[in-house]
């Protein structure tokens, strides 16, 4: 860590980063578990997608609600509120015994899990000045990565010995540390509250004054965007693998350990290029990389199992930069006051996007009865597209925030801290 963090910046990045890990991890365990849902809960493609979109249809739509609201409270307050609701959502996936009941449970975990987010990138945005926020964005969105290496794999493993629901059991512990850490550690961060107006205290003119402002719907245009390459090939993932690859059930956790191992590893270096370089510069050079490797990987056909690993290496690494360099970025949009709502919106729409991406990928792939998945190479034409949309709005948004002189929005009280 560099100099400039003290003890207690260094422990909320830590804090934050684990907490990113598990909210990850309950999304992500659904994609090694697809295999063994479309089996055991005798579901189709379809349906799956709809289990996968109901947790961001939710997410969204909690988000917009939560938004008017999310600059009025302290964000420690807000942080705990929600947290406590994803943690009884995953224990209600973990006793889900059928489809409904599974379908119902990721709508409760998506209500809660799909705000805190966004209170976080808000907590990132109020602690830490620009000039650093892609180290921490870097080191915070490595829960991702280590959601791979140490999460899935155990997830698996549990999955294997006791069945599906053992994974979401595991995440319902794991968060519950993580929500006693919060309370007892966390200070309370209420910097936004001593430049609150009349519009921010009422939170349906808050609400309005933040989707209507010009410079803010870019950005939310580019979050919408932004999430549709995950949303869409996360899902069916494991499936592809096994159906079209041909890499046997039993190596998924290798793939996902050194993936993973690889993107912790990167994700931190990739904060420190954004932080030197430039925030947009190295978000082109991850989304290009991204691109090409999207669509070689979307038509392989039964693939070497090092192939395998070095191709989803190089597509985690390539999204790992656009997602840490975007996040930088887009967090220096908002105004201190506005800054958790529009963090909600942006969190919200990313999530609905995301939902309706994962709709329209269960009904662009098609199982076939013998098992191999088909189309799958249309998702990734589908998923550069946006890739390169995104590019062009990013760019927008990069010279907005130049054209703002960067604002990091780095409170007195949070150098106090």
């Amino acid at each position: 860590m560099p100099a400039t963090f003290s003890r207690y910046q260094i422990f909320v990045i830590a804090l934050l980063a684990f907490l990113q890990f598990t909210i990850v991890l309950d999304f992500m365990i659904l994609s090694p578990l697809g295999a063994l849902l479309l089996d055991q809960l005798h579901i189709t493609t379809q349906q799956f997608g709809l289990v996968v979109s109901a947790y961001a249809f939710s997410a969204g739509a909690s988000g917009l609600l939560a938004a008017g609201f999310a600059d009025r409270f302290d964000r420690k307050r807000m942080l705990l509120f929600f947290y406590t609701g994803f943690v009884l959502g995953t224990f209600l996936c973990a006793i889900a015994n059928t489809y409904e009941f599974l379908l119902m449970a990721r709508v409760v975990t998506g209500l809660f899990g799909g705000v805190i987010g966004s209170i976080s990138f808000a907590i990132i945005a109020d602690l830490f000045p620009m000039e650093v926020r892609g180290r921490v964005m870097g080191f915070v969105q490595t829960a991702f990565s280590a959601s791979q290496v140490f999460g899935l794999p155990a997830g698996l493993y549990l999955s294997n010995l006791w069945g599906w629901h053992a994974p979401f059991m595991m995440i319902v512990v794991a968060s519950a540390a993580v929500g006693i850490l919060i309370f007892a550690r966390l200070q309370p961060i209420d910097g936004h509250l001593k430049v609150a107006t009349a519009t921010t205290t009422n939170p349906f003119k808050h609400l309005f004054a933040t989707v209507s402002q010009r410079r803010y719907l870019v950005a939310f245009g580019a979050t919408m965007l932004l999430a549709t390459g995950g949303f869409m090939l996360m899902p069916f993932g494991s499936a592809f693998t096994v159906h079209n690859m041909g890499i046997p059930l039993e190596q998924l956790p290798m793939i996902y350990v050194v993936t993973g191992a690889c993107s912790i590893v990167a994700g931190p270096l990739v904060g420190r290029l954004a932080d030197a370089l430039g925030k947009y510069l190295v978000f082109c050079l991850g989304s290009a990389l991204a691109i090409g490797v999207v669509v070689y990987y979307c038509q392989l056909g039964v693939t070497p199992l090092w192939l395998v690993i070095l191709t989803n290496v190089f597509m985690f690494v390539a999204v790992s930069a656009r997602m840490i360099s975007a996040s930088a970025l887009t967090s220096a949009v908002p105004d201190l006051k506005d800054r958790g709502a529009f963090m909600a919106v942006n969190s919200s729409l990313q999530q609905l996007s995301g939902g309706v991406a994962s709709s329209v990928a269960g009904l662009i792939v098609v199982q076939t009865a013998a098992g191999p998945l088909q189309r799958y190479d249309v998702l990734g034409y589908v998923v550069s597209v946006a890739m390169l949309i995104t590019m062009g709005l990013m760019y927008f948004i990069h010279r907005a925030v130049m054209h703002k002189g960067g604002q990091s929005g780095f409170t007195p009280a949070a150098k106090a801290a």
